[in-house]
């Protein structure tokens, strides 16, 4: 490892994936390896608490983690923020200092592109816990009229959102007793809500019909006219609006591009080991083109893959791990059931998903699966 008394992990992120790692080289290790953490953020949100905080169930406030009690024996998280990475000699340039690795992780997750969708800054987004806020205030004025949920290209984070948030608009637009007056249209690149895992998608669509919901599917949006609040679809056609609820484009951060790390927009890997190119260099979480979601559950995922391969590899066993592309997702079906999909993406020829049935009991396994998170990582009560 480079002549080192201890071996040096750099790894550039504090989602899902990046604290994740960071936890189980602890575990494994401890004081005997020197792992770096860098975050720019100052706190951790569960990307599902966008939704919460857009329909008033929390404040931004109450649904921020501070990075603050994170701490694991061998382990510092620095707040920085990236200004380059050299994958091939493993170099980390920062708003405040260099740092070399023996073994580099590349977890910055995706930005939003709202450039690259005219009008879609304009327009207004949920997938920001600011983008969030802002269309929590724009809500509180929307009484009558359309509203359209737009989703701008795929791939995006977390699969079902928007698909959650035409269902959970109904419920609020009904306990505010508008509902009748408005109308509510999902446009996405989709075919279908969750195209592996049909039963689910079945259910999904079946609850947009109850509701009278209108599902667009193999759309996205192009543009966004916000002068004449009109959505310009990739087909040529048009969507009036009244409210515009959209899901930006997805790209790698511009320093990770910068680095050669990416191409046609994202970090090419081994599926199976997330190794990209670069010696001991690997790419997790939604950054990374794996063939999997890009969702905090399939970041840990390939956390888990990526740490047996380090800790190998410092023990000095020759073992890549082998990243099982599973994972489970909680869906919010509105009238407070929540139901779930367990997909496998590498198990057989092609994706599969497993249905559950929505209902208020999964609503305490979703809350479950965040408590266990905040005590993992934060050491965090319920």
């Amino acid at each position: 490892m480079g002549g080192r008394d201890r071996p040096k992990i750099v790894i550039l992120g504090a989602g899902f994936g990046g604290l994740e790692l960071a936890t189980l080289l602890s575990g494994a290790f401890g004081e005997a390896v020197d792992v770096t953490l860098i975050e720019k953020g100052d706190s951790f949100v569960f990307g599902y608490s966008k939704l919460d905080v857009m329909f008033g169930r929390a404040s931004a406030e109450e649904v921020r983690i501070p990075y603050a009690p994170f701490r694991k024996p061998g382990v510092r998280l620095l707040r920085r923020a990236v200004t380059a990475i050299d994958p091939a000699a493993r170099i980390v340039t920062t708003d405040d200092g260099v740092f070399e690795a023996d073994f580099l992780v590349v977890a910055l997750g995706a930005d939003y592109d709202l450039d690259a969708t005219p009008g879609m800054a304009a327009a207004g987004e949920f997938y920001s816990v600011a983008g969030a806020e802002r269309m929590r205030a724009a809500l509180s004025g929307f009484s009558q009229g359309r509203a359209l949920v737009g989703v701008a290209d795929a791939p995006y984070k977390c699969p079902p959102a928007p698909s959650e948030c035409a269902l959970m608009l109904h419920d609020h637009l009904v306990a505010r007793g508008v509902r009748a007056a408005c109308e509510i249209e999902l446009v996405l690149p989709l075919p279908t809500p969750i195209p592996p895992a049909p039963e689910t998608s079945k259910a999904i669509l079946a609850a947009f019909a109850e509701r009278g919901i209108v599902f667009t599917g193999g759309r996205r949006v192009a543009s966004v006219d916000n002068a004449r609040k009109v959505a310009r679809l990739d087909d040529g056609s048009e969507r009036a609006f009244d409210l515009f609820l959209g899901v930006p484009k997805h790209r790698v951060p511009a320093v990770v591009e910068a680095a050669g790390l990416a191409e046609n927009g994202w970090i090419p890997v081994d599926p199976r080991t997330l190794r990209t190119r670069f010696a001991n260099v690997f790419a997790i979480g939604d950054g990374a083109n794996t063939g999997t979601p890009k969702a905090g559950v399939f970041a840990e995922g390939a956390a888990r893959a990526v740490a047996a391969t380090i800790i190998a590899g410092i023990r000095g066993v020759d073992d890549d791990a082998r990243y099982d592309g599973t994972g489970t997702c909680y869906i919010e079906f509105g009238s407070g059931r929540i139901g779930k999909v367990e997909v496998d993406f590498f198990s057989g020829p092609k994706p599969t998903g497993r249905h559950h049935e929505p209902s208020p009991a999964l609503r305490a396994e979703k809350a479950a699966f965040g408590t266990s998170r905040r005590q993992r990582w934060f050491a965090l009560p319920d």
